[in-house]
């Protein structure tokens, strides 16, 4: 199949001569830092003698030295380095200024400081792809939404026309259901997002009949809908659901549709029930409760209440999410007044206040990064920006290299990086820290210029979709641990050392062999 032999076009860091700026820019200011630093340059051999200047001949004394002793005494029993550089290191490790400190202060500070290294060569690692894959599909429409089941290990994905696919966890496609409302029998009724509602084993899904269906995926059925909201002013068109990893009952599904309105329904009760279930209901556990969304307005069910606010005004509501650490619903449009939107819950938790960024031309989509608290915007005007959510006049780094409408932004949060994804088709990865383009990508994909794209990283198992309309992309990263040196290619099952030859004996399974073959 030819376009599983898709072109990648990949300028890599490492391998980028002299005269890319994003090269050298990007990695001198990381290799640069910290070489000429004391601490940095002692040997093993040069902490051994330190360490034997902190013992003390009685058991249990602890020996302390003051800033006088330590720079004398270091440039006697190291051998190098000024009495200013040992200074200086004495200074940085006495931080709470006591002007004295031991073995366990300076251990502690070095040990700080090699983690510290380490984190900033983990935020300058490129990393490596396998060839673009396109995964054998069966949508006939345009693919709405990639989501990963922690508790199955299933990827499933969902298209407009409602087919429901479900992906094993090595991406064989394994079986695909459609996923219909009976509420209107319309030619047109599509689907326009699915969430995972893992805390209760559901996924949810948003349709153009202005409902959102609710299926059990522990059902004898299959993907038996449990519940039907429906009744919405307008019809929703992105979901997002979290729930408290430390009380799993506490959870918020929001969703924005067509009107520009950003409406959330938090539960206090989802490990009993989503709703509440009238007396006169059917008893039969497969029967499927409707619920009108007046009646969840109007407070009927006491297990959960509703947050909404129409800050966007008509605009589409593009991109919704809540996030816990800021305590606030994030929403976007591609409108430039009100691009982005934080709706700050009160400390009563049933009402918001609001604050917005006008972004220039609008934004196609964002994420947040709860550790750099940093929102990244998917500008149309093809910039990348970074903003703090608490400051809303101008973002703190604008990331410049796209010749498109940025279409997608998403973080490796555990490297501190970002992806961007333009409309020309070009992926860039991005070092936040010094705020430039570490990896440049260019995926031969249908030149249609008329297509809808869905961008999803998968940062627990490196894998990278990226959708066409119907089709399905796949680029995964190449495992790290490919890079040790093996001494066997199958696994070692045991070891056993030789005490006359002094050296280590090892033994590999291998299960191709048949053990009766002998």
């Amino acid at each position: 199949m030819s376009c599983q032999k898709a072109a990648l076009e990949l300028n890599i860091g490492s391998q980028l001569g002299p005269k890319s700026p994003e090269r050298t820019e990007g990695v001198t200011a990381f290799e640069d830092y910290g070489t000429g630093l004391l601490e940095n340059q002692l040997s093993v051999g040069d902490f051994v003698k330190i360490q034997k200047a902190f013992e003390s001949p009685e058991p249990r004394k602890i020996i302390c030295m003051s800033r006088e002793d330590f720079t004398q005494k270091m440039t006697e029993i190291v051998g190098w380095g000024t009495k200013e550089e040992y200074g200086e290191l004495f200074d940085k490790v006495d931080v709470a200024q006591d002007g004295f400190i031991n073995w366990d202060k300076l251990t502690s500070f070095i040990l700080l400081e090699l983690y510290e290294q380490d984190e900033r060569a983990k935020a300058t690692v490129v990393p490596q792809w396998k060839d673009l894959e396109f995964l054998p599909v069966k949508h006939k429409e345009t693919i709405q939404k990639v989501i990963f089941l922690k508790n199955s290990s299933h990827y499933l994905t969902i298209s407009k026309e409602g087919l429901l696919a479900i992906w094993g966890e090595h991406l064989k496609l394994q079986e695909t259901f459609p996923i219909t409302s009976d509420a209107t029998k319309l030619k047109h009724l599509w689907v326009t997002s699915l969430v995972s509602l893992e805390n209760v084993n559901k996924i949810a899904v948003a349709f153009t009949s202005k409902e959102i269906c609710f299926y059990d995926l522990l059902s004898k059925e299959e993907f038996a809908c449990q519940y039907k909201l429906q009744g919405l002013k307008g019809t929703p068109i992105c979901l997002d659901y979290w729930y408290d990893p430390l009380d799993a009952n506490e959870s918020i599904l929001s969703f924005g549709d067509i009107t520009g309105k950003v409406q959330a329904i938090a539960f206090t009760a989802a490990l009993i029930s989503l709703f509440e279930r009238p007396a006169s209901a059917c008893e039969v556990g497969e029967a499927t409760m409707t619920i009108n969304w007046a009646e969840l307005l109007s407070g009927c069910h006491k297990c959960c209440h509703i947050l909404e606010h129409k800050l966007h005004q008509g605009d589409w509501v593009r991109q919704v999410t809540y996030n816990a650490s800021l305590d606030a619903i994030i929403s976007s449009t591609t409108s430039n007044t009100n691009s982005v939107v934080l709706a700050w819950r009160e400390k009563s938790k049933k009402r918001l206040n609001m604050t917005s960024f006008n972004i220039a031309q609008g934004i196609h989509a964002f994420d947040y990064h709860s550790r750099l608290n940093l929102i990244a915007t998917a500008g149309i005007n093809n910039k990348v920006c970074l903003w703090n959510p608490y400051v809303v006049s101008k973002p703190v780094g604008v990331l410049w290299g796209h010749s498109a409408s940025v279409i997608a932004v998403q973080f490796f949060v555990e490297r501190k990086q970002l992806f961007s994804f333009s409309k020309d088709k070009v992926l860039r990865l991005w070092d936040i820290q010094h705020q430039l383009s570490i990896q440049r990508i260019a995926c031969s994909f249908p030149k249609s210029q008329d297509f809808r794209c869905l961008f999803h990283f998968d940062e627990a198992h490196g894998r990278l979709f990226i959708s066409f309309n119907n089709q399905l992309a796949l680029l995964a990263m190449k495992s790290e641990a490919s890079k040790r040196v093996k001494s066997h290619e199958k696994a070692v099952t045991c070891v056993l050392y030789n005490s006359i030859l002094k050296q280590p004996s090892q033994c590999e399974d291998d299960t191709n062999e048949d053990p009766y073959d002998n």
